[in-house]
């Protein structure tokens, strides 16, 4: 299992994966909010998404998981 983390600290924007739904290395995972600019999240690696730990409107801080992959 891989964790997808926040980079920085924002607002959720957009989910647009699901759990369950196949993902690729550079998939959008999640896209923040941060002074009005938005900050897609990425897939590190290929997998199915195990976890969401965030909706839209979310606030997540720095290292915060956003999903959990898994790659098996």
């Amino acid at each position: 299992m891989v964790d997808v983390v926040a980079e920085i600290a924002a607002n959720v924007w957009q989910v647009p994966v699901e759990v369950g739904q196949t993902v690729a290395t550079g998939d959008t995972i999640a896209i923040l909010e941060s002074m009005k600019m938005e900050i897609p999240v990425e897939a590190p690696v290929a997998g199915t998404v195990a976890e969401l730990r965030v909706v839209p409107e979310d606030q997540v801080n720095e290292g915060d998981v956003i999903a959990v992959i898994d790659e098996s």
